[in-house]
């Protein structure tokens, strides 16, 4: 199996930066693909973003488009968020999902397995 833990999280103010990180361990040979999700209370889980973990995809929610970077280092089986320009509506919970699916999944479905989640919270 694959097992995810995020990292990074925290307070941050609003305009600033926040690098978030995944480990993967276990059988990650099996990741495809990998993604970032959120959820706010009393929000739906939302997608982030994604990445084939080939590097040669991307994928991004339109609300943050041009301000988070996903990539990921294979070697060190990692996988990061890099937040910038944070606005106080991207607070949320923070998971980071692996699938078998080939692509960038946009879709909760679409990953076999989860992180526990990190909190990011943006103060205005």
């Amino acid at each position: 199996q694959v097992q995810l833990a995020e990292s990074g999280g925290g307070l941050v103010q609003s305009g600033g930066s926040l690098r978030l990180s995944c480990a993967a361990s276990g059988r990650t040979f099996t990741i495809i693909a990998m993604g970032w999700f959120r959820q706010a209370p009393g929000k739906e889980r939302e997608f982030v973003a994604a990445i084939n973990w080939l590097g040669t995809s991307t994928s991004y929610s339109d609300s943050v488009k041009g301000r988070f970077i996903i990539s990921r280092n294979n070697a060190k089986n990692t996988l990061y968020l890099e937040m910038n320009s944070l606005k106080p509506e991207d607070t949320a919970v923070y998971s980071c999902a692996a699938s078998r699916t080939g692509g960038t999944p946009n879709t909760s479905p679409l990953y076999e397995y989860w992180g526990q989640g990190t909190q990011v919270t943006v103060s205005s």
